[in-house]
């Protein structure tokens, strides 16, 4: 059975001065990821990794990179999911064939199918793979959500291994309630990270942790060690964070926040591309304050 691990991170895609990929830095966050943040995971190319700006070049070229630089030391997730079933298996097919452990598929997007309809979608994908395959629910961007019924019908195919749940604490609950043993729930929320381990999760996809991912981890060991109150107090001491890479301090889109800390904490990642925008200087005045009380 594939395990993930308990804290993924969602990683950033670094950009150079001309915002194409700069492969040095990629190399340099990802070390950092793994020996200072103590991630379990890397998804490259997910929604933070500014997916839907990349090309399926970039992507694989990504997903080649970080399976070869990460050489086992942490599992990598390649973000291959979009609101076309056959795009996406193609883009899969890929990355199977760059040596990455896993795919992270988000549900379609924007052309809002039936639920039967995501069922086949994954389907589809799982039957032309032999990645082990981590769901994605998120229906603040998808719009359409993928139901407790639908998420365990799904779950019955053997490489489907895990979802990512960003629909409510409820539909996580249910899920790890009657999911078939080994199925993995995740939250995808970093706010809920400590509410998601109460009820059962596995553990949390993270942006968060390309600044805090170490304390994370002791989140997760205190709860996992019985020592709910600490688990409480780290919780209460990360939940600025948590809270302010998303609303700086109303919202903003993710990877903004995160990619502009990242440049505060001495490992620049450069910008966004559009229609992602840098913050402006009330929101990176907000992030300096949130970085500097870290």
């Amino acid at each position: 059975m594939m395990d993930f691990g308990r804290l993924i991170t969602a990683m950033v895609t670094p950009f150079n001065d001309k915002l194409e990929i700069d492969w040095e830095v990629t190399g340099r966050l990802i070390d950092y990821l793994i020996e200072e943040q103590k991630t379990d995971a890397i998804v490259v190319s997910g929604t933070t990794g500014e997916s839907p700006t990349l090309t399926d070049e970039e992507k694989v070229g990504l997903f080649r990179f970080a399976a070869k630089h990460a050489a086992g030391r942490c599992k990598v997730i390649a973000g291959t999911g979009s609101n076309e079933t056959a795009h996406s298996v193609h883009l899969t097919q890929a990355a199977q064939e760059t040596g990455v452990d896993g795919a992270l598929l988000v549900v379609p997007y924007y052309n809002k199918p039936s639920q039967e309809g995501i069922y086949r979608h994954f389907k589809a994908i799982a039957d032309a793979t032999t990645l082990p395959i981590m769901m994605y629910n998120v229906p603040s961007r998808t719009v359409t959500s993928m139901s407790v019924e639908t998420t365990l019908r799904l779950a019955e195919i053997p490489n489907i291994v895990a979802t990512k749940e960003c629909a409510s604490l409820d539909q996580m609950t249910e899920l790890v309630k009657e999911a078939p043993e080994g199925f993995q729930v995740y939250s995808g929320e970093d706010s809920l990270t400590l509410p998601s381990l109460a009820v059962g999760s596995r553990g949390i996809v993270s942006v968060a942790s390309h600044l805090i991912g170490s304390r994370m981890k002791d989140l997760i060991a205190a709860f996992e060690a019985g020592k709910v109150a600490e688990a409480a107090r780290v919780n209460a001491e990360l939940f600025p964070v948590f809270k302010g890479l998303f609303n700086c301090p109303h919202p903003v889109p993710n990877p903004v926040a995160v990619k502009h800390a990242l440049k505060l904490r001495g490992l620049p990642v450069g910008g966004v591309r559009l229609p992602l925008v840098e913050p402006t200087q009330s929101e990176a005045d907000f992030i300096s304050r949130m970085v500097s009380a870290l």
